[in-house]
C-alpha cells in the first residue's frame, strides 16, 4: 500500500502530537486516520498563525514614532493601502472593518508565501483552507449588514421594487450562497496551479529560470490575497449600505 506523502514537519506532529488531534477530530465526529491525524495544510496553517502572533507581539513593543525602522515603514504602508482600499470599496465606514480586512489579507498572504520555503506547502492550495476563509467572510458581511441595517437588511434581497420581490429574493439568495463557492474556487485554483507550475520548473531547471518563477509565484500569491480581500470589502460595502 502506497504511503501518502507527508511534509517533515507533519511527520513530527503525527509522531508527537497525535493524541490531542485524535481527541479533537473524534469529538467533532470527523473520520480520520488515527495514526496520521495531522495533514500538511493543518500544520502549515498553524505554523503561519503562530508566526504572525509572535511577529506582531514582538513588533508591537518596538514601534517608535521617532525612529521607525524598515519593518515599521513596511507595515505602515500596508496599513495605509488597506485603509485606502476600505474607504474606496466600502465608503467612509470602511475603516471600521480594518481588523477583518487586514487579518484576511495578511493571513492569506503568509499562507501563500510559506509554500516558497523548501519543505513546506501553501495551505491555500488545499480547498479546505480557502473554504474556511470564504465561509468566515460570508457570515461576517451578513452579520455586519444586519447590525448596520437591522430588519432593513432584508431590502437588499427584495430589489428596487417591492412587486419584484418574488423574483428577486430567490435570485439574491442563490447569488449570496454562490459567493463562498466563488471565493473558494478562485483562491484554491489559482494557488494550486501556481504551486504546480512553480514546483515543475524548479525540478526541471537550475538557477536563473527558477528565480523567474519564484517572482511569478510571489506575484500570484500577493494578487490572490489582494483579490480575496477586495471581494470581502465589496461584499461588506454592499451589506452595510443604506437603501434610500
Amino acid at each position: 500500500m502506497e504511503v501518502e506523502h507527508q511534509l517533515w514537519i507533519t511527520r513530527i506532529f503525527n509522531h508527537h502530537l497525535s493524541s490531542p488531534a485524535n481527541w479533537l477530530l473524534s469529538s467533532l465526529g470527523l473520520t480520520h486516520d488515527p495514526a496520521r491525524p495531522w495533514s500538511d495544510w493543518m500544520v502549515c496553517e498553524i505554523l503561519v498563525a503562530v508566526f504572525i502572533f509572535i511577529f506582531f507581539g514582538i513588533m508591537r513593543g518596538r514601534f517608535s514614532v521617532d525612529r521607525p525602522g524598515v519593518v515599521q515603514h513596511t507595515l505602515e504602508l500596508i496599513y495605509e493601502f488597506i485603509h485606502a482600499q476600505a474607504e474606496e470599496a466600502v465608503g467612509h465606514e470602511g475603516p471600521k472593518f480594518m481588523a477583518f480586512f487586514g487579518t484576511i489579507f495578511l493571513f492569506i498572504l503568509c499562507l501563500n508565501f510559506i509554500g516558497l520555503i523548501p519543505g513546506f506547502d501553501s495551505p491555500t492550495m488545499y480547498p479546505m483552507v480557502p473554504l474556511g476563509f470564504a465561509v468566515a467572510t460570508f457570515f461576517y458581511y451578513n452579520a455586519v449588514g444586519i447590525k448596520a441595517n437591522g430588519i432593513g437588511y432584508i431590502r437588499h434581497f427584495v430589489g428596487p421594487m417591492v412587486w419584484l420581490a418574488p423574483l428577486m429574493i430567490p435570485i439574491e439568495i442563490i447569488s449570496h450562497l454562490a459567493r463562498p463557492l466563488s471565493l473558494t474556487l478562485r483562491l484554491f485554483a489559482n494557488m494550486f496551479a501556481g504551486e504546480q507550475v512553480y514546483l515543475t520548473f524548479i525540478s526541471l531547471t537550475k538557477v536563473i529560470i527558477p528565480a523567474v518563477f519564484v517572482g511569478l509565484h510571489l506575484f500570484v500569491s500577493l494578487l490572490q490575497a489582494y483579490i480575496f480581500m477586495l471581494l470581502a470589502m465589496i461584499y461588506v460595502g454592499g451589506a452595510v449600505s443604506h437603501e434610500h
